[in-house]
């Protein structure tokens, strides 16, 4: 099955990946990114110059109509990647939460009135496995953050709360529209170009020697390329109204990141690579000064499992190994000239 889907936020890092992966299959796939005249060549090259017929790129910002009727007509379904993300901890948590909530329901209202009849919402894990005090624990899809939590902090509530929104808005408005959304965790592997994930920043991090020791932090990692594919499949699949997946893998601490690096990367590539954990104590101090920092002092020691079983039974979806994707996005950033060794 191949229809015409709108991809939102094409630039980004899985919606590129997402955008191929589509194209491959036979579906037409219209993109919405912030600035057309800027973004269109760049796009079209990353995910294979197709055809005017087969991909066509629209200018729309999550907070403005402007641009999402013509970008929406003509779609059966709709990706929405998009979401804001900012270069570092905002003062105000409305600066991240309104346009995640809003853009969320505005591609919603678009989709709808262009009888769109399903909405894949790329969510996080973010919105599933925050706000809980615990030090080791396992999430599954039917876990929720709790955004109430002291240690819970803007991105996380913005994520938590634009689902939220996305799935209030669709019991009341959504009519026969069908929502899934999909959390991924954090999302590695190759990249394209210097436009990445802020997930690939602390593998950058690692291997710039900005990172000299690595905090005792750990996060579950995908690879970009199923997390896009398993995007697909909740595109493709029947009767998944209300369904939840989470795209997650193995959970790594970033000093088991670094020794993966090592381990496959020349020696020569590796130099500035990790070998200690930062006592937690120096990120204490680091955090007076540091507002990123100070927002995952939280952070530190937090085992956090995910069990993503309920999308390998309903959609037969696998992950790769952990090992590949922290390999493959390392390479990658050293051959693209994001890192210079």
């Amino acid at each position: 099955m191949a229809g015409t889907v709108c991809v939102t936020g094409g630039t980004g890092y899985i919606a590129g990946e997402l955008i191929r992966q589509l194209l491959a299959k036979g579906w037409t796939v219209h993109a919405t990114v912030r600035n057309k005249a800027k973004s269109e060549a760049k796009l079209r090259e990353r995910v294979g110059n197709p055809g005017e017929d087969r991909f066509k790129v629209f200018e729309a910002e999550l907070m403005s109509d402007e641009g999402w009727a013509e970008a929406m007509a003509g779609c059966t379904h709709c990706a929405h990647v998009a979401s804001p993300i900012a270069a570092s901890t905002p003062k105000d948590e409305d600066e991240m939460i309104v346009p995640a909530r809003e853009g969320t329901l505005r591609a919603l209202r678009f989709a709808k009135e262009a009888g769109v009849k399903r909405f894949v919402q790329t969510s996080s894990m973010a919105a599933v496995a925050y706000g809980r005090s615990e030090k080791v624990y396992t999430v599954d899809e039917r876990d929720w953050t709790d955004i109430s939590h002291p240690d819970v902090y803007p991105y996380v509530k913005s994520k938590t709360i634009a689902e939220r929104a996305a799935r209030d808005w669709v019991a009341e408005h959504g009519g026969d529209l069908e929502f899934v959304s999909v959390n991924p965790s954090m999302v590695l592997g190759p990249v394209d170009d210097p436009d990445f994930s802020p997930s690939v920043e602390a593998v950058k991090q690692l291997l710039n020697g900005s990172m000299p020791m690595a905090p005792d932090l750990g996060f579950a990692i995908v690879d970009t390329r199923d997390c896009a594919e398993l995007h697909l499949r909740c595109l493709e699949e029947p009767d998944l109204a209300n369904e939840r997946f989470l795209a997650s893998g193995r959970f790594m601490k970033m000093i088991e990141v670094g020794e993966v690096i090592r381990r496959n990367l020349p020696p020569e590539h590796t130099k500035k690579v990790p070998t200690k954990v930062m006592p937690n104590w120096m990120v204490s101090v680091l955090s007076l000064f540091n507002a990123g920092v100070r927002s995952i002092k939280s952070e530190l020691g937090k085992t956090r499992e995910t069990d993503a079983s309920h999308a390998k039974q309903r959609l037969g979806w696998e992950t790769r190994p952990a090992e590949e994707s922290i390999t493959d996005c390392a390479k990658s950033l050293i051959e693209k000239g994001v890192v210079k060794v």
